[in-house]
């Protein structure tokens, strides 16, 4: 029983760890979305956050100041895809996959020009990463049946920016219904002329969106090369952008579920990081590259509307003109 607990924990341990950039960027599409502004570019995001993270981290030494820059990256990005798909009304869509373009061959490159690694930057390691956070009482209750193990091995343990990520969670449903700027939010990406109307700036509201969006992508991506991995490699989004929105379209546009939705995908991650538990828990061996593209199977199974009908936003992608 307690060598099932471990397996068990181990996996909800990595679970955790692996659903934070897609839980974070799961969130930078919600609000972005919410607004009316259909965000392919989250992987690109992600990985321009995820280099400049990094990058700054390896030349100062210092985690907090590449966070910041990987930040201001990612929010770069985004004020770019803004002028883009709002000032001047371009196809969000094309704005979003040009900006991923932009980033996959950017980062590289500078990755290049500056390290000469081949792409990568220099491993992390002391002050120039998230290191794990023990949380209060850990190890005295670690001894304690069952709610020890939970509290000590799953709960503690994690690097700051999981935390960050889980709290964004309730703070985002907050802000979403519960405040004045949550209310008109969703209304401008609903009837954006009703809100115009009613004498707020629709353009304010989708760019105030798109700054969140990009500020939560920053920490998706600096967590990515700070947190979860101790530098920066060619493509280490790896399609978790798109799984983000894939889960998003699950989660239905609301913050709790996107929740359960990302830890989902985590877990199928998880899985596939244990084949041995497979093979001993259920008694046949499965191959170690099926498990490795479940949960972009299951992307491809939402995004073709198989689990349950997702309305989205009914302005979403579609440019505001103000009447005249």
């Amino acid at each position: 029983m307690i060598h099932v607990l471990n397996d068990l924990l181990t996996v909800l341990d990595s679970t955790l760890r692996l659903s934070t950039p897609l839980l974070l960027a799961c969130l930078a599409g919600l609000f972005s979305e919410r607004a009316g502004i259909f965000d392919i570019g989250l992987e690109g995001k992600m990985l321009f956050a995820a280099f400049f993270s990094a990058a700054i981290a390896a030349l100062t030494g210092s985690v907090w100041i590449g966070f910041l820059a990987g930040i201001a990256a990612s929010i770069a990005l985004s004020a770019l895809h803004g002028v883009a798909s709002i000032t001047f009304r371009g196809n969000q869509l094309i704005s979003g996959v040009a900006i991923n373009f932009l980033a996959a061959g950017m980062t590289v490159l500078i990755a290049q020009n500056w390290f000469k690694q081949g792409g990568r930057t220099p491993s992390l390691t002391g002050d120039g990463r998230f290191n794990p956070v023990e949380l209060p009482f850990a190890q005295s209750i670690s001894k304690v049946p069952v709610l020890g193990p939970i509290y000590n091995d799953l709960l503690s343990g994690h690097t700051i920016l999981v935390y960050v990520a889980l709290l964004c969670v309730p703070l985002s449903w907050w802000i979403l219904y519960r405040t004045r700027f949550g209310l008109r939010l969703r209304a401008v990406g609903e009837a954006p002329e009703a809100v115009d109307t009613a004498g707020v700036s629709v353009i304010y509201l989708r760019f105030a969106a798109v700054g969140i969006c990009g500020f939560l992508c920053g920490i998706a991506g600096a967590y990515l090369a700070t947190g979860l991995q101790a530098g920066f490699v060619k493509d280490m989004t790896a399609g978790r952008g798109y799984i983000a929105l894939a889960a998003l379209i699950f989660a239905k546009w609301r913050p709790w579920y996107a929740l359960m939705s990302c830890l989902l995908f985590g877990f199928l991650q998880a899985i596939a990081l244990r084949p041995d538990l497979i093979e001993t828990y259920l008694s046949f061996k499965v191959q170690v590259q099926l498990l490795d593209v479940l949960p972009y199977i299951l992307t491809v199974i939402i995004l073709a509307g198989f689990v349950g009908k997702a309305i989205p936003p009914r302005a979403g992608g579609e440019p505001y003109v103000k009447e005249r």
